[in-house]
């Protein structure tokens, strides 16, 4: 089993045996780029976990606009909200490369939950951590400038799927300006004169679907 796959809430709690029974029993899906794992507003009856590669979480507002709620890559989960509080998904998610994706039913996965009091422990506290990302962005929205987020994200995009090299942690995103803007809560136009300004301050390096944090200390400076 992959070393992220293995820290992923649902494993972490797990030996390795449990672990390797419950991959055992989950179904294997894969996507191309652009393939729907789920729809906004279909029945939430699954969890999934990413084995590799990249989703986004995107929500569409009742007058069309929309935004990205998240990014996801390996080791990272979705749908689990729906174990606890069932209804329709909240938002749609979308292969943005080619991934591999682990699904469970609820059904499958409640006689894990009630055996295994840790592994319900495990995900509680994975949707804890969720709900005070939701709340932290929330607050940036409020309180911080559009440059401030737009920081905030190339950190974030960075900590899951940078790799460092000897000129700075390139990251390779995958995302369109336009769904950076997205992911911001911003326009295009005014993420992208952020960007440039970043750019000519030496702090980064912008290419096509990708940036390379070049002072990753400045950029945590101006994200606060």
């Amino acid at each position: 089993m992959q070393d992220r796959l293995r820290t992923a809430p649902l494993f972490s709690a797990l030996d390795d045996d449990a672990a390797a029974a419950l991959r055992a029993s989950m179904v294997e899906l894969r996507l191309a780029k652009g393939d729907v794992l789920f729809a906004e507003g279909e029945p939430g009856e699954k969890l999934f976990l990413i084995e590799t590669g990249k989703i986004k979480l995107r929500h569409t507002a009742p007058d069309g606009r929309e935004s990205i709620i998240a990014v996801l890559g390996g080791g990272e989960m979705l749908g689990e909200l729906s174990l606890f509080d069932p209804g329709p998904r909240t938002a749609t998610a979308t292969a943005v490369t080619a991934t591999k994706v682990l699904s469970m039913s609820h059904e499958a996965l409640l006689p894990w939950l009630v055996g295994r009091p840790d592994l319900a422990v495990a995900l509680l506290a994975a949707l804890a951590r969720r709900l005070r990302r939701t709340n932290e962005a929330l607050a940036d929205l409020v309180f911080s400038d559009v440059p401030g987020r737009v920081a905030k994200a190339l950190l974030e995009l960075g900590w899951k799927f940078g790799e460092d090299t000897p000129n700075g942690m390139v990251v390779n995103h995958e995302l369109t300006q336009e769904e950076l803007a997205q992911l911001v809560g911003a326009s295009r136009e005014t993420v992208n004169k952020a960007l440039a300004d970043f750019a000519q301050r030496g702090w980064v390096k912008i290419e096509q679907r990708s940036v390379t944090l070049l002072d990753v200390e400045r950029l945590e400076r101006r994200a606060r």
